[in-house]
């Protein structure tokens, strides 16, 4: 059977600190992070402060009025990000079999907004008053639907929830696709729009999120004075598509994917396992995957969530994996910059990797400034670096134990 090569050959991102791949990738080759005070909602008698927000989004750019009545803002981050890598892409595949055409984008959380709008209208209204659309508008594989939608794909469509694992594992999966004949090109990633009263209570209330007032020290990936991790949203699709395809239509590629490993602690709903081992066997099963030795990968972008115990179980999964390599591989994460977009994170960090190898830079993290000496290996934190890189890793961890490990190369035919 044959196996084809899977490569990225377009982008799309809606975030924090960019509504474009162009804006996206130039704030975090600056170190420029989009944290700030809430303003979606009043947050005077609120115990969380800050988050990072989408800004200046327009959702007339994919929907018209009554569409965008209609549609969830994660479904809207989707379907413009879709609308970016489509063109970036350089075609709308109509002249492919659209069996052939996939879309798998996930959400961890869905259209929470709709769910407390709608509540509280059935609350205050009764059963009656609730719209016709709260439940299409809710429900997480909605992103996948309205995109396969919009291009007319119709091959493999499915959205997926492994809570913050779940962009890494819509990519993982359409690249297993690709790569084993199922589907010539897939539209993969995620979509998060939950900075709400509703969620950051729940999130707050776990004490998972930070307590800081200060945007500049908010999320602090691997600081020993971390507390905690800041909600981000947004959304960031790739185009996979097979090399073969790529190459008959001379298309741009930014990266190939050559590894994915998936694995599951089995330990608790929520705390990553101290030993690290499972994250590690996906560090491990990735590289098998792309043939190639752990010591090899150059760039890890961690999932670093800037909880105390995350970076730390994470540090060691990475110290299991790589052994003394470990010291050398350079390791930032990202979240410093955008927050933590949850189910659209891995997506977003993706494209990051994918863009780490296209432009030979090495992404820093930011706000860094006290060493902890349970997260003692060589993160990224003075400045990004330019430098020609060939294997990159894009770990990502989420409650219930999921872990996703999906390993990039630089491209070269």
């Amino acid at each position: 059977m044959k196996m084809n090569r899977v490569v990225i050959t377009g982008m799309g991102v809606v975030s924090p600190i960019g509504n474009n791949l162009e804006e996206f990738w130039k704030n975090i080759k600056e170190g420029n992070h989009g944290i700030d005070f809430i303003n979606s909602f009043d947050i005077s008698n609120f115990p969380v402060k800050v988050a990072a927000q989408v800004k200046n989004f327009d959702p007339s750019l994919v929907l018209d009025k009554k569409g965008i009545r209609r549609t969830d803002s994660y479904c809207q981050y989707a379907l413009e990000a879709a609308r970016q890598a489509i063109i970036d892409c350089g075609t709308d595949f109509k002249e492919y079999n659209p069996y052939r055409l996939g879309v798998i984008i996930g959400s961890g959380i869905g259209g929470i907004h709709t769910l407390e709008t709608e509540y509280k209208k059935f609350l205050r209204e009764g059963n009656r008053h609730i719209s016709p659309f709260t439940i299409p508008m809710l429900i997480p594989n909605m992103a996948s639907g309205v995109v396969a939608m919009k291009y007319g794909f119709k091959g493999n469509n499915y959205g997926m929830v492994s809570a913050c694992s779940t962009s890494a594992h819509t990519i993982g999966e359409a690249f297993t696709s690709i790569k084993y004949g199922k589907l010539d090109v897939c539209i993969a990633g995620g979509a998060e729009s939950s900075i709400t009263p509703f969620t950051l209570s729940g999130f707050n209330n776990m004490k998972t999120l930070t307590n800081s007032n200060n945007p500049d020290r908010a999320s602090i990936p691997f600081d020993k004075d971390r507390d905690g991790f800041v909600m981000g949203e947004g959304s960031g699709i790739v185009i996979l598509e097979s090399l073969d395809s790529a190459l008959k239509r001379n298309a741009k590629i930014y990266a190939e994917l050559v590894g994915y490993g998936a694995t599951e602690d089995a330990y608790h709903i929520t705390c990553p396992d101290p030993s690290g081992q499972a994250s590690c066997q996906a560090i491990l099963s990735a590289c098998t995957e792309a043939n190639i030795n752990p010591n090899e990968i150059d760039y890890i972008n961690a999932h670093g969530t800037a909880t105390p115990i995350n970076d730390k179980y994470e540090t060691n999964a990475i110290k299991l994996a790589f052994k003394e390599h470990a010291k050398d591989v350079f390791i930032s994460s990202t979240k410093s910059m955008t927050g933590h977009l949850l189910g659209a994170s891995g997506a977003v960090e993706s494209i990051i990797c994918s863009m780490a190898l296209y432009d030979k830079f090495i992404p820093m993290t930011v706000g860094y400034k006290n060493f902890d000496p349970e997260c003692d290996l060589n993160y990224v934190t003075k400045s990004g670096i330019q430098k020609d890189i060939k294997y990159a890793l894009s770990n990502s961890m989420g409650f219930g134990g999921h872990n996703a490990t999906l390993c990039f190369k630089k491209f070269d035919n």
